[in-house]
C-alpha cells in the first residue's frame, strides 16, 4: 500500500471525521436519474461528481478511448476546484455499488494526480446511513477554491497497443475484472460485442468483496492477489474492465492489500471491441 493512509475508510471512522475542517465527501453514484437520486438523498455535506461529465471526457465514438476516457489533467483540475478540493483536503468518496460504480475511479484519479489523502467508503451509502451518518435532501454547493494544481497522470497507464503486445507475452498479465459471463462472451449488456481480449484472465471485481458487500481484509486480498500476480512486477500487469471504471475497484483492492498499483487500461473492452482487434 503506497499511500500514507489506507485507501478504505469504514463508516464508523467517517462518523468520527464529521467535524474535520478539511473533510470533503464526494457522492460518486452514477447511472439513470443520478441527479434526482442525489438531490433526493445523500450523505450530509456530500458533493456529487458525475462519472460522464466530471470523471470522463466522452468522445462521439467509443473506439476513441472507450466509453469513459480520462479527462485531461487540466479538465480534472477544474473539476476538483469546483468540488472544493485542495491539496490539503481529506477526501472520502462513496457510491451505492460497493465502490464499483465510480467511487474507486475517483479514488484512482485523485491518487493519479498525487493526492494521497483520499479514501473510499467501505460499504458505500447504505452502510454509512446504517452506521448513523446523517443524510440530507437538496443540493450541496462547495466553497470556491482555485483549480487543483496538476501536472499529469502519475499512476501507470497502458494504451491499446501495449495491451495487444502484452497479450502475446507470457510474462505479462492482463486482468479482466468484469463478470465471468461477460468475459466468457455469454452475454454483453453494454458493449456491441461479447467476449474478451485474447490472453486476458478473468478475476471479477466482486471477488474483492465479502457476502455483505464490504471489502475483504488486506490480509485476505493479499493472499488472493499474490496467487494471481505470481511475483510479477507492477509494470508487467494491466487491469481493465468495460470502460476503465470498475477496473479501479481492483486497483484499489491491490493497493489495500499492499501491492504497488499496476497499469490501468482505461479504454478497456469498450475500446478494444470496436477497434478491429482479435476477440476471444
Amino acid at each position: 500500500m503506497s499511500s500514507s493512509i489506507t485507501p478504505i475508510i469504514h463508516p464508523q471512522e467517517l462518523l468520527a471525521l464529521q467535524a474535520s475542517p478539511n473533510l470533503v465527501i464526494i457522492d460518486a453514484r452514477s447511472g439513470p436519474d443520478v441527479r434526482v437520486r442525489y438531490v433526493t438523498s445523500h450523505l450530509a455535506g456530500a458533493l456529487h461528481a458525475d462519472l460522464d461529465t466530471d470523471l470522463a471526457d466522452i468522445k462521439p465514438n467509443a473506439a476513441d478511448g472507450g466509453r469513459h476516457p480520462l479527462p485531461s489533467p487540466a479538465q480534472f483540475s477544474k473539476v476538483l476546484g469546483k468540488l472544493g478540493i485542495t491539496p490539503e483536503s481529506q477526501v472520502v468518496v462513496y457510491d451505492d455499488k460497493n465502490g464499483a460504480n465510480a467511487a474507486a475511479r475517483f479514488w484512482w484519479m485523485l491518487r493519479a494526480v498525487g493526492h494521497q489523502q483520499v479514501q473510499v467508503l467501505n460499504g458505500g451509502l447504505n452502510a454509512a446511513i446504517e452506521a448513523g451518518f446523517p443524510f440530507l435532501a437538496g443540493e450541496e454547493i462547495a466553497a470556491p477554491v482555485e483549480d487543483y494544481p496538476i501536472q499529469d497522470w502519475s499512476l501507470p497507464l497502458a494504451d491499446i497497443a501495449e495491451v495487444e503486445q502484452a497479450g502475446q507475452d507470457p510474462q505479462r498479465l492482463i486482468i479482466d475484472v468484469r463478470e465471468k459471463v461477460r468475459y466468457d462472451g455469454i452475454t454483453e449488456p453494454i458493449d456491441l460485442v461479447a467476449g474478451h481480449i485474447p490472453g486476458a484472465i478473468n478475476v471479477p471485481f466482486a471477488n474483492n468483496l465479502d457476502s455483505q458487500g464490504f471489502y475483504l481484509s488486506p490480509e485476505v486480498l493479499h493472499e488472493q492477489y499474490a496467487v494471481v500476480l505470481n511475483n510479477r512486477k507492477p509494470e508487467e500487469v494491466i487491469v481493465h474492465c468495460g470502460s476503465g471504471v470498475t477496473a479501479c475497484h481492483t486497483l484499489l483492492a491491490m493497493d489495500y492489500a499492499g501491492f504497488e498499483i499496476p497499469k490501468l487500461y482505461v479504454g478497456s473492452w469498450s475500446e478494444w471491441s470496436r477497434s478491429d482487434k482479435p476477440l476471444a
